[in-house]
């Protein structure tokens, strides 16, 4: 049986990428202040959530960490379109 080192890197590193990535969009959703861009902010980062949720869910080892940390950035990238649909409905009716 061949230990394939390089593979297993390339996966790990990855898996790196990735974590960094959803961050990153996070993180530019929640500090955007163009209201005409936060909705596609957000809906970046929710996809890269979801995609590195669902690589979590196939991968062996404690994830619990990061699992926690997307479930608290979902929610409140839901809480901050919800809020952003709020007000523009409220501007709308004014």
């Amino acid at each position: 049986m061949k230990c394939d080192y390089a593979s297993g890197m390339r996966h790990e590193l990855g898996a790196k990428a990735n974590t960094r990535s959803w961050r990153e969009l996070y993180r530019a959703a929640v500090l955007e202040t163009d209201r005409e861009e936060l909705p596609r902010r957000i809906a970046e980062a929710e996809k890269a959530l979801i995609l590195r949720a669902r690589e979590l869910f196939v991968m062996s080892g404690d994830n619990n960490d990061e699992g926690e940390a997307i479930d608290d950035a979902l929610y409140l990238l839901r809480a901050l379109r919800h809020c952003l649909e709020r007000k523009t409905t409220d501007l709308e009716a004014a």
